[in-house]
Order: structure tokens, then sequence, then C-alpha cells
């Protein structure tokens, strides 16, 4: 027979990772049906960027507010999940671009294309 709070201690784990198994893959799924990658080194580059930043900027964003008081109850890790959705659509989108941004370019080195960008910038 197990023990009651090794069995309690699980659970609790189990229902704080609820926001990460929740809101990661709905982020990576909703941005890979929106537009679909070209290559497949752009999308496994996309799908990549898409789940680090949506599991680190997630946990950077609940830090820096402090809402870690949100994962007490169901509704609150559903609140959290949806944060990390939201973190990591930006990623999508800046290597799609960079992707599309460098295809054009084709035979520009990177310094050249970063040059390009810091003066377009103005930087």
């Amino acid at each position: 027979m197990t023990e009651p709070a090794t069995t309690a201690a699980g659970g609790f784990a189990l229902y704080k990772l609820l926001g990460l198994v929740l809101g990661v893959p709905l982020a990576v799924a909703v941005v890979m049906i929106m537009t679909r990658p070209r290559t497949t080194p752009e999308w496994a580059v996309a799908l990549i960027s898409t789940v680090v930043v949506s599991i680190g900027g997630g946990a950077a964003v609940i830090q820096y507010f402090g809402l870690h008081e949100w994962a007490v109850d169901f509704y609150g890790l559903l609140a959290l999940a949806s944060l990390h959705f939201t973190c990591g659509l930006p990623a999508w989108v800046v290597v799609r671009a960079w992707f599309v941004y460098a295809e054009r370019r084709r035979d520009a080195s990177l310094p050249e294309l970063v040059k390009e960008i810091r003066e377009s910038v103005g930087k």
C-alpha cells in the first residue's frame, strides 16, 4: 500500500503541471495551423522556438508579476496556461519573419543582414 503523503505529493505536482500541459501544446498547434512553414528546417526552428519561449516566457511573466498564488486552484491554473500560450505566439512570428527576410536576401551574409536591420531600426 502506498503512503498517502507520497500519493498526495504526486497528485499535487501533476496538478501544477496542468498549466504547461494545456498552454504550450495549444500555442504550438494554433500557430502551426495559422501559418504553415515552407520548409522542414523552418518548421523545426519555429516549433522549438515556440515551445521554449512559451515555457520560459510564461515562467518569466509569472515570476515578474508574482502570479504564483494563481496556481492554488483549477481556474488559476487555466489562467496560467493561457499566459504560457500567449507568451509562445510571438516566437513563431519572429522566426517566420526572420526566414522570410533572410530568404529575400539570400545572397547577403549574416553581418550584412544585421547591419541592414540596425539601420532600418535607427540604431
